[in-house]
């Protein structure tokens, strides 16, 4: 099954709405079954964004997994990318 990243950012200044939102958020990976790894993005020390690998049949379901993430709904991203990755190493 192909691998996909979402790569999000955060609003400038939305640190607290993720901080809100995250037990949610990491309910939801669970939840969903379909998250091999993630993390947060960090920028001068802070959480800005999101790095989240997921195993989905295809594209449409990489993005259908990043449009019921409990941080878009929150209004948390500035932007999201989702692009098929392929694991070399690890």
């Amino acid at each position: 099954m192909p691998l996909f990243a979402v790569i999000c950012r955060d609003k400038p200044g939305a640190l607290q709405i993720r901080l809100d939102t995250r037990d949610t958020h990491l309910g939801y990976i669970k939840e969903s079954g379909i998250v091999a790894m993630a993390g947060p993005l960090i920028e001068q020390g802070d959480m800005r964004g999101s790095l989240v690998i997921v195993e989905a049949d295809d594209l449409a379901a990489a993005q259908n997994w990043a449009a019921n993430d409990p941080y878009k709904a929150a209004g948390l991203f500035e932007s999201v990318e989702i692009i098929e990755w392929k694991k070399v190493i690890g």
